[in-house]
């Protein structure tokens, strides 16, 4: 038994998905979240709610941020609740995943990220796509449970299962801004705490 644990590739996958998040290796990428999709996406507002949270916590702790457009010609730019008035690199595609934009690929690279916490829609299609791709380029992707979404809950729910299945690190919004603060002694965390208190209400 104690050979067969030492050779598990599960074990494998969890020693390398278990590092603690760095700052300055880290890329909150928002995918495709534009007018014309949003719409139908069931829970959406929770879903904005919580991607904005992430979006104040990176910038508070100087975590860079990405945003993508599916087709903007046709289905609208990024929310502007979700930019509110910061410019951050985007990169605009007709392809579902991020992976075939040469442009955002060089700047992963560049930037040296390691780890990119992926949240956005729809799940099933351009989220799920991203991930599988980065995955295999060797990234580590963190997916926040609660900020990402679909129209139709089973294909949310079943993407999330196969993005966890894949190697994907399940987590949640709170979840990912208290790992990247990691600690109540920082200078920041009394902004962090003020987010984290922040409750959704329709």
């Amino acid at each position: 038994m104690d050979q067969f644990l030492k050779q598990s590739p599960t074990e494998k996958k969890l020693n390398n998905n278990s590092k603690t998040l760095i700052e300055n290796e880290t890329l909150l990428l928002i995918v495709d979240v534009q007018q014309k999709l949003i719409n139908n996406i069931k829970g959406s507002q929770l879903l904005i709610f919580n991607i904005k949270k992430l979006i104040d916590t990176c910038n508070l702790l100087n975590v860079n941020i990405a945003i993508t457009e599916q087709n903007p010609l046709k289905l609208g730019m990024t929310l502007e609740s979700i930019l509110n008035d910061n410019e951050y690199p985007k990169f605009e595609k007709m392809e579902f995943s991020c992976s075939e934009n040469k442009n955002f690929l060089n700047y992963i690279k560049k930037n040296n990220f390691k780890n990119i916490i992926v949240c956005g829609i729809e799940s099933h299609i351009c989220i799920l796509q991203t991930s599988i791709d980065l995955l295999r380029k060797g990234y580590n992707i963190l997916i926040p449970r609660d900020a990402i979404g679909s129209r139709n809950e089973i294909d949310n729910d079943t993407a999330f299962l196969r993005l966890i299945l894949s190697g994907a690190v399940a987590s949640t919004t709170e979840s990912l801004i208290c790992e990247l603060c990691k600690t109540s002694n920082r200078k920041e965390f009394r902004e962090v705490s003020k987010i984290l208190k922040n409750s959704f209400s329709n």
